[in-house]
């Protein structure tokens, strides 16, 4: 009996110590840049992922690239606990983006330049944004490029706008796929963000980029790699972009930003049919531009205040 009490209470001690080690508080903490983009890596957090609040400094200054800048930065924390991030490296003039890993978000690998659209006639490489797919075990990054060669539908737009989805997948982040179509919805399309709600069920937020639209949708794929549907009709109004996607609760937050306000709006919705505007009870810090939405353990966090 005595044997068995000590094995309990030492059973017990190690439960607590992994329930300890487990149970992290994690924040939201979204990627950032401020115009005109040359500056660097900059984040904002929040503990509700309503309310968000700066955290000062700028983390990583953009050294590749044909224009040197830091735009649409996308990061995702992959299995093994390493922050990877890509993120738009010109305007015009790049087939690729910038890439860069970090164990803790203040200090960054080298940063490279990854040409997936080499040997076309890509006229840019936009937005790209990363995705982990758990089922294959590789991450995805999505990006908006506009090649005049495609023969695209033009609609209202003209051949040096002609955007369409691409995509390609890595497993290393040392090796990176062919470039392939991802989404081609008969219009011009950027700034797509994936997320997963379960088995054989993710949703793409992405904007509608012709004139006079500039308003986010919504498609839906059983693999991330599609096929995708066609895209809904327009969940906000015009002049918005960016689009990430933070889930609180039973709650998915689709912020963006409203470039026109300068400021960013947020729609609730529970199904991504229905679609709430609740962008009067968000606050985010002036200046700060659209990024993507993550989670961090709040050491972390606490580490690059200076706490």
């Amino acid at each position: 009996m005595k044997r068995l009490s000590c094995y309990s209470l030492l059973l017990a001690a190690m439960l607590l110590v992994a329930c300890g080690q487990q149970a992290e508080k994690e924040l939201y903490v979204s990627t950032s840049f401020h115009e005109p983009a040359t500056d660097g890596l900059r984040f904002i957090y929040s503990e509700d992922g309503v309310h968000w609040d700066s955290i000062p400094g700028v983390w990583l200054a953009p050294n590749v690239g044909s224009q040197k800048v830091m735009r649409d930065p996308s990061i995702i924390r992959t299995p093994d606990g390493i922050y990877r991030m890509v993120w738009t490296s010109s305007w015009r003039g790049d087939r690729g983006f910038g890439f860069s890993s970090s164990q803790d978000l203040q200090h960054w690998t080298p940063q490279q330049f990854v040409e997936v659209m080499k040997d076309t006639s890509t006229v840019n490489v936009w937005a790209p944004e990363l995705f982990w797919d758990d089922v294959k075990q590789q991450a995805m990054v999505v990006w908006a490029s506009c090649v005049p060669s495609q023969n695209f539908e033009l609609g209202v737009e003209d051949t040096l706008n002609n955007h369409r989805l691409y995509y390609a997948t890595t497993k290393d982040f040392e090796f990176f796929s062919e470039a392939k179509l991802l989404l081609d919805p008969g219009f011009s399309c950027i700034d797509a963000t994936i997320l997963k709600r379960g088995p054989e069920d993710y949703v793409m937020v992405l904007k509608d980029n012709t004139r006079p639209n500039r308003n986010l949708k919504v498609s839906f794929a059983k693999d991330p790699e599609g096929p995708w549907s066609t895209p809904s009709e327009p969940f906000t109004g015009e002049f918005m972009e960016g689009p990430t996607v933070a889930k609180v609760g039973d709650d998915y937050l689709i912020y963006y930003d409203r470039y026109r306000l300068k400021d960013f709006g947020c729609s609730k919705t529970r199904d991504f049919i229905e679609f709430q505007d609740i962008s009067d009870s968000v606050s985010v810090p002036p200046l700060h531009k659209h990024g993507t939405i993550f989670r961090a353990p709040e050491s972390t966090i606490k580490a690059l205040l200076g706490q």
